[in-house]
């Protein structure tokens, strides 16, 4: 068997999008946002979606989110079609294999940073994640601020508040919008720092959209899409490829 074959063999894909089509009806005339995407995403592998405005990147990160529908095309996460389920199944999977860290944070006001960070794991999993929400806390710089509202917090501290809260139920994908956009240079780049010691640490796939130029040079991997289509691929070496895990996907 040749190396290469190997390879391919032992590679776990946890994202797989098969020419994938979004378009809105505008009365006769269609709008075309997505035209054929076609992406295989590794386990563990740190993916940065970038382009210009308009583009379709964040639609791209809508669809992997199992937050819009395809028009037409395959959307797999971690074994599991979610172009044709039901809403109540997709929140399942959102729930259960999906971590976000959106730019405007997405906090509950009502809500301490401590009972932020809970919520996933009380709506997706059972027992007790007391612990593990005050770990997340604690390693993204917050020990002390566990009690404290959003209104409480600084834009760079609620942006941390929300990294603790996608890893929290260790989903095996995480998804960021932008996660960086609202902040300033400092907080962004600790932000960014954070992130992606969390993802280092937990061994997630990390599909994050971003314009910043530096932000996607840290990636493994730089997918460009340019109106709809993808112009740029760079690839991992083979150094990435060749470590990969085999899995068995579930067709059901």
């Amino acid at each position: 068997m040749r190396k290469n074959e190997g390879a391919a063999r032992r590679i776990s894909w946890v994202i797989e999008v098969r020419n994938v089509k979004r378009w809105i009806q505008n009365g006769s005339r269609r709008v075309d946002i997505l035209k054929g995407i076609s992406i295989s995403i590794p386990a563990g592998q740190f993916v940065a979606i970038v382009g210009a405005s308009g583009s379709g990147k964040s639609t791209l990160l809508g669809l992997l989110a199992g937050l819009d529908t395809p028009s037409e095309g395959e959307i797999w996460l971690d074994g599991t079609p979610i172009h044709n389920l039901a809403e109540a199944d997709l929140a399942s999977v959102r729930g259960s294999k999906i971590g976000f860290v959106f730019q405007s944070y997405q906090l509950i006001s009502t809500l301490t940073a401590l009972e932020n960070v809970l919520l996933p794991f009380e709506l997706n999993r059972e027992g007790n994640g007391l612990g593990k929400a005050r770990e997340l806390l604690q390693a993204v710089g917050l020990g002390e601020r566990m009690d404290h509202y959003p209104v409480q917090l600084s834009g760079g501290e609620q942006q941390r508040v929300a990294l603790a809260r996608a890893f929290v139920v260790n989903p095996p994908i995480v998804m960021a919008d932008e996660p960086t956009g609202n902040l300033d240079s400092a907080n962004g780049h600790l932000v960014l720092d954070l992130l992606l010691e969390r993802h280092a640490h937990a061994g997630a796939t990390l599909v994050l959209v971003t314009h910043d130029p530096e932000i996607a040079n840290r990636a493994d991997r730089k997918i460009v899409l340019k109106d709809g289509m993808i112009i740029e691929d760079t690839l991992p070496s083979a150094d990435f490829t060749d470590s990969l895990v085999p899995s068995e996907r579930t067709n059901g």
